[in-house]
């Protein structure tokens, strides 16, 4: 068994399809084929049942795809360290974005980082909480930022920053009669929230707060981050609820903020790592965290209250 095979596993178990992962890898199909059937081997499992009319993943399958994706990943790692080492590069950090935290907070630490330690490269993944979850597990990333806190075994999740949520808002909606919403009266139209899964942390911040009136939400889209929420906006499929920072870059004219009436409301970033003494590199990396929330959660509000 070698990484060929597993990269042939993965390309057959995502399409289901052996006509067409041999497309996406550019080779014939019969020799795809074999490599399936020697791994099967090696292993003393079936990976994949195929018939005449579908192919399909066993149990044994399931299981061996998550571990397969997970060493390939490890080696696409190792590979860009070795080149950045080889660029000048002295330090790595494996950094871990969910939920649209990519926030102007997150990118004042991007520079701090940049400027104060520029012989340590960061590389960043945007993947899905669960994801980011695990890979914190299984030193696949050092860290992690969300909007979720996290109580998995071997974690630990501190709060890096805050941010106001305010209300993104159609143009000439009848909302912005209203210098400030009451929840009760945002209720009573249709809303674009963050997906449960996709964007699971903001979603969990956003879902209570819109549950302490007993009227039940109307959601007309789960968006899986800030960008579609608010492409949506300015559609005029509904209201959005979102982070006042980056509301405040986007700046679309078919798009006012509003504040909610009488809550004092904020979305959470938060840190994740492993919970063992960090390394001084990461020590460095998380202090730098708490400056950038002191310099960026109020700059750039941008609520309109004259329309």
């Amino acid at each position: 068994m070698d990484l060929r095979h597993l990269r042939y596993f993965v390309a057959v178990a995502e399409e289901l399809h052996y006509a067409r992962a041999a497309e996406r890898l550019h080779i014939d199909q019969s020799p795809l084929s074999r490599a399936i059937k020697d791994l099967e081997y090696d292993l003393g499992t079936q990976l994949l049942a195929r018939t005449t009319r579908n192919t399909r993943l066993t149990w044994a399958g399931e299981v061996f795809l998550a571990e397969a994706k997970r060493v390939l990943t490890a080696f696409e790692q190792a590979k860009r360290s070795g080149k950045a080492a080889g660029s000048g590069f002295r330090g790595l950090l494996r950094v871990a974005v969910s939920d649209g935290t990519a926030t102007p907070q997150f990118a004042t630490l991007l520079r701090r980082c940049r400027e104060e330690e520029p012989d340590v490269r960061i590389q960043l993944f945007d993947v899905p909480l669960a994801q980011q979850v695990l890979g914190l597990r299984t030193d696949l990333y050092d860290v992690g930022f969300a909007h979720a806190s996290t109580e998995a075994a071997g974690l630990a999740a501190v709060p890096a920053w805050t941010d106001p949520m305010v209300l993104a808002i159609p143009a000439r909606h009848p909302l912005l009669a209203h210098k400030r919403v009451p929840l009760a009266e945002l209720l009573r139209y249709p809303l674009v929230l963050f997906h449960p899964e996709q964007a699971e942390g903001a979603y969990r911040q956003v879902e209570p707060l819109l549950r302490t009136v007993e009227v039940e939400p109307e959601v007309v889209e789960q968006v899986a981050n800030f960008d579609m929420m608010l492409a949506l906006v300015v559609a005029g499929y509904g209201v959005g609820v979102a982070n006042a920072s980056q509301l405040s870059q986007y700046r679309h004219p078919e798009v006012v903020a509003r504040s909610l009436a009488g809550i004092s409301a904020v979305l959470t970033t938060y840190l994740l790592r492993p919970d063992a003494p960090p390394s001084e590199q990461l020590g460095r990396f998380i202090d730098r965290a708490v400056i950038a929330d002191g310099d960026e959660t109020e700059k750039g509000v941008l609520v309109d209250d004259k329309r």
